[in-house]
C-alpha cells in the first residue's frame, strides 16, 4: 500500500466570490513560490458545518464577510495532491482535499477587502478576474489548474442560473 492510499481527504470549503460585473475574486498565494493564484479556500474545523466554515474562512482570508451566498455546488469535490506533495503539504496528513464550493456575490466596496487581518496571511495581492481569464493561462494556477478545469464549468452554470432569476 502506498502512502497516498493510507491518507484521507481533508474536509475543506471553497469560495467563488463574484463582483457586480460577474468577475471572480482571485488572489496570489503568500506561501508558494511561482506567483500562484487561486480562489479562497480553507479547512473545516472539527465540529464545524461547511456553511459555518465558509463564512469564517472568507473573513480570515480576505478580511470581510460583505457578501451574499448565491449558490452552492452539490456534493463533495475531491482532488489529490501531486505526488511530490504527498506527505509534505497539508501537514503531511492528507492525500488531498474534499471540498464544498460556495458561490457569493460581493456586496461591499473593494476597500473592504483586507488580506492582512488574520495572523496567517494567505495572499499577497488580489484582483477581480473575468471568468474566461481564470483558465486562459494569464494566471499561474499551479497544480490547481486541473482542479479549476473540472470545477469552473459547474460554478459558472450555477452562477448563470442564479443570475438569470
Amino acid at each position: 500500500m502506498t502512502l497516498r492510499e493510507t491518507l484521507s481527504y481533508r474536509p475543506n470549503v471553497g469560495i467563488v466570490l463574484f463582483n457586480r460585473k460577474g468577475d471572480i475574486f482571485m488572489a496570489r498565494r503568500a506561501d508558494l513560490s511561482g506567483d500562484i493564484w487561486q480562489f479562497p479556500q480553507g479547512g473545516i474545523d472539527e465540529g464545524e458545518e461547511p456553511e459555518q466554515a465558509v463564512w469564517r474562512e472568507m473573513k480570515e482570508e480576505i478580511g470581510t464577510n460583505n457578501a451574499t451566498m448565491i449558490g452552492r455546488r452539490d456534493g463533495w469535490f475531491l482532488y489529490d495532491l501531486p505526488d511530490h506533495l504527498i506527505g509534505k503539504a497539508l501537514h503531511g496528513k492528507y492525500r488531498g482535499q474534499k471540498q464544498q464550493w460556495f458561490l457569493f456575490r460581493f456586496t461591499g466596496q473593494d476597500s473592504d477587502i483586507r488580506l492582512d487581518t488574520f495572523e496567517e496571511i494567505e495572499f499577497t495581492t488580489w484582483r477581480w478576474v473575468p471568468p474566461e481569464d481564470v483558465l486562459s493561462g494569464k494566471y499561474n494556477l499551479g497544480f490547481k489548474k486541473d482542479v479549476y478545469e473540472r470545477l469552473l464549468p459547474d460554478i459558472l452554470t450555477i452562477y448563470r442560473a442564479v443570475s438569470e432569476d
